[in-house]
């Protein structure tokens, strides 16, 4: 898993350096990477936004950041899948988030200005039908388009040579660790919450044995470049088939969120309580399957990735793809919002959201406001960006 790359010393830069190339790549990489600016701009320009009910939300609510889940029982369902940002906040803060994601992937797939209009339309629709169960019932979930069901059958067809084929091939994402590094991991993997979590899933025992095959730094990420974050290879038990005995561990450093809590509100005081915490509530299959530690004196949480686990890549869309893929993706955070809300607050919640509608437009204007505002400062942030970042490497 490693090869000679930089040291810890010489990490942060090279780091930085790499996360201004990525978000240099595309319009769509820059809305990803910019998490703070993007609540930077949504505070400066003083909007005047519903104030939902206090729930636990994403804090960074875009296309890539949701996609099939598994549970600890094999299960799997299209969940949110990063929570590095998420609080408990205003909900409409992920709606906006995953709007202005939904409405650059539009742009980038060269579709017109009619169509993102439709699209904030059943982004919001989508989200209201997760409110509109009978009072004691679970959210409504929307049936998946087809997109997503081609994602959700290759989701469930991988196995743990798929994982590792998608991962570890290949050593340029994969630093070498110094020794204090490695022995600091040791210890944390023969730790017992460790221990707990690599051995939750129904095909592994408690009592299993648990073996560190390998570490490395790992590159990945774009916002989170220059955090902490490693990838360690454990065998789990005695068994020679891969997909029961091998385990690939994602550690990652725990940061303060850029996303604005909610006042008065009691909040994990610890970032990776407060990341696990929010998992839990937003995605149960994925926040079952993660654990919060220190690392080297620093937070951090941990999780097993599996080969089920996949993130939405949305590059091109058709126009009929991009309306349903916003229904279907408003109605995933609305079910994860709802699932926080008791009866009473769905219904006012759901009566906020049909308020402010034009003749024109079947979305909240505030919503779309949001929307186009951001959409414009973040082109020009984003050529901007590039402009720098070209005068840079000239």
């Amino acid at each position: 898993m490693t090869k000679k790359s930089p040291g810890p010393a010489q990490r942060a830069t090279l780091l930085t350096e790499l996360r201004e190339q990525k978000m240099a790549r595309s319009a769509h990489a820059y809305v990803r990477g910019s998490t703070v600016r993007f609540y930077e701009w949504l505070d400066a320009a003083d909007r005047r936004l519903p104030q939902g009910p206090h729930v636990w939300i994403c804090g960074d609510c875009h296309v890539s950041n949701m996609g099939p889940v598994a549970d600890a029982e094999g299960r799997v369902d299209v969940q949110i899948r990063d929570f590095d940002q998420t609080v408990i906040g205003n909900p409409a803060h992920d709606m906006i988030r995953l709007g202005l994601s939904l409405a650059m992937a539009a742009r980038g797939s060269d579709l017109p200005g009619v169509i993102t209009a439709k699209m904030m339309e059943q982004l919001i629709l989508g989200y209201e039908q997760a409110l509109s169960a009978k009072p004691g019932k679970l959210p409504v979930a929307r049936a998946r388009p087809e997109s997503i069901q081609l994602v959700m059958k290759r989701a469930l067809r991988r196995k743990w040579k798929h994982l590792a084929a998608e991962r570890l091939e290949g050593t340029k994402n994969f630093w070498s660790i110094s020794g204090a590094e490695r022995k600091a991991l040791e210890a944390l993997m023969s730790s017992e919450e460790v221990h707990a979590l690599v051995t939750s899933l129904s095909h592994r025992n408690d009592t299993d044995d648990v073996q560190m095959l390998g570490a490395a730094y790992w590159v990945k990420g774009c916002s989170s470049l220059g955090l902490l974050r490693y990838a360690v290879m454990l065998r789990v038990g005695e068994s020679k088939d891969p997909n029961n005995s091998l385990c690939l561990i994602d550690i990652k450093e725990a940061a303060k969120a850029a996303a604005p809590r909610a006042a008065n509100v009691n909040m994990p005081r610890g970032n990776a309580q407060r990341i696990v915490q929010g998992a839990t509530a937003l995605s149960p299959h994925l926040g079952e399957r993660m654990r919060c530690s220190t690392f080297m004196g620093k937070a951090v949480f941990l999780r097993e990735l599996l080969p089920q686990d996949l993130k939405l890549n949305i590059k091109r869309l058709s126009q009929s793809e991009a309306m349903d893929v916003a229904g279907y993706l408003g109605n995933v955070v609305g079910c994860a919002h709802a699932r926080q809300m008791d009866d009473d607050a769905r219904a006012r919640w759901l009566s906020e959201l049909k308020r402010n509608r034009s003749k024109s437009l079947d979305a909240p204007s505030w919503l779309w406001r949001s929307v186009v505002e951001l959409v414009r400062e973040h082109e020009g942030g984003y050529l901007e960006h590039c402009r720098r970042f070209a005068h840079v490497e000239a």
